[in-house]
């Protein structure tokens, strides 16, 4: 989950390639991805992977998202894009069936959403990776001074056939008023709703509302941060059938891990 809390910045943009992205010279700092499953529980596939930055040197995340400064937030954005269809082309996504890749993004670092996209799709175009298999996730804790442009985002995504998500859903600045602005096609619903849901009443009634907003909506729902079988039992009872977290696997550096459910 990448987190960023700088406002829009509206310099201009200047247009760079796969090659350029590839560039962690140019950009100050290495990094590399590891991945993590989305597994739905009831028929026992895999749903997607989350792309989730890392240092080379076993550095977390939040170590790498602090080397981001204005100077090159776009170029990393843009290399995170590139790192994780490339990466996860080659550790074999694409022989998983309709599995999607998830793949975070800095709205702030986004000029304008039809050119800036241009590196993520030469990307796909080298991998081989069928556009409609990517799924981008926008943070609730990013702080977007500007959600007409966020807005405008969404929906070039949307027309380029990418699948739109909302990160971290319950727990950022804008809450319901970012729903009320646009609908993505899938919301996670963040850790500090579902953690120990099954011993907290008002975290069920909470989640519980949520999830009926998302089907009145057709929004599809995913459950983050699940770590023990009550957790998993009482959100599956909800109706929510997506889960991410320990429960299932850990992110990995270099493979793609299989979900286990004991």
């Amino acid at each position: 989950m990448m987190i960023m809390t700088e406002q829009f910045s509206s310099r201009p943009f200047k247009s760079i390639g796969c090659a350029e992205c590839r560039d962690h010279v140019a950009l100050g700092f290495d990094f590399t991805m590891a991945f993590q499953p989305i597994f739905n529980v009831r028929t026992g596939t895999t749903f997607a992977y989350e792309a989730l930055v890392r240092g080379i040197n076993g550095e977390s995340a939040s170590h790498i998202l602090g080397l981001v400064n204005d100077g090159n937030r776009y170029r990393f954005d843009q290399a995170c894009r590139v790192k994780a269809i490339e990466e996860a082309a080659r550790l074999g996504i694409l022989d998983i069936p309709d599995c999607l890749l998830s793949i975070n993004f800095l709205p702030n670092a986004v000029y304008r959403a039809e050119t800036c996209i241009r590196a993520t799709l030469e990307a796909a175009r080298q991998a081989s990776f069928p556009p409609e298999r990517l799924m981008f996730e926008v943070t609730e804790g990013e702080r977007v001074d500007d959600p007409e442009h966020l807005r405008s985002i969404f929906t070039e995504y949307e027309r380029q056939g990418f699948t739109t998500a909302i990160d971290d859903f319950g727990s950022g600045y804008s809450g319901l008023n970012l729903l009320a602005m646009f609908q993505p096609n899938v919301m996670k619903i963040d850790m500090a709703l579902t953690r120990t849901i099954d011993q907290d009443p008002v975290k069920q009634a909470i989640v519980e509302g949520i999830i009926l907003v998302a089907k009145r909506l057709g929004i599809t729902v995913i459950a983050e941060g699940i770590e023990t079988r009550g957790e998993s039992t009482e959100l599956l009872n909800l109706g929510v059938e997506l889960m991410q977290g320990y429960l299932y696997a850990r992110p990995e550096v270099g493979r793609l891990p299989t979900c286990v459910f004991d």
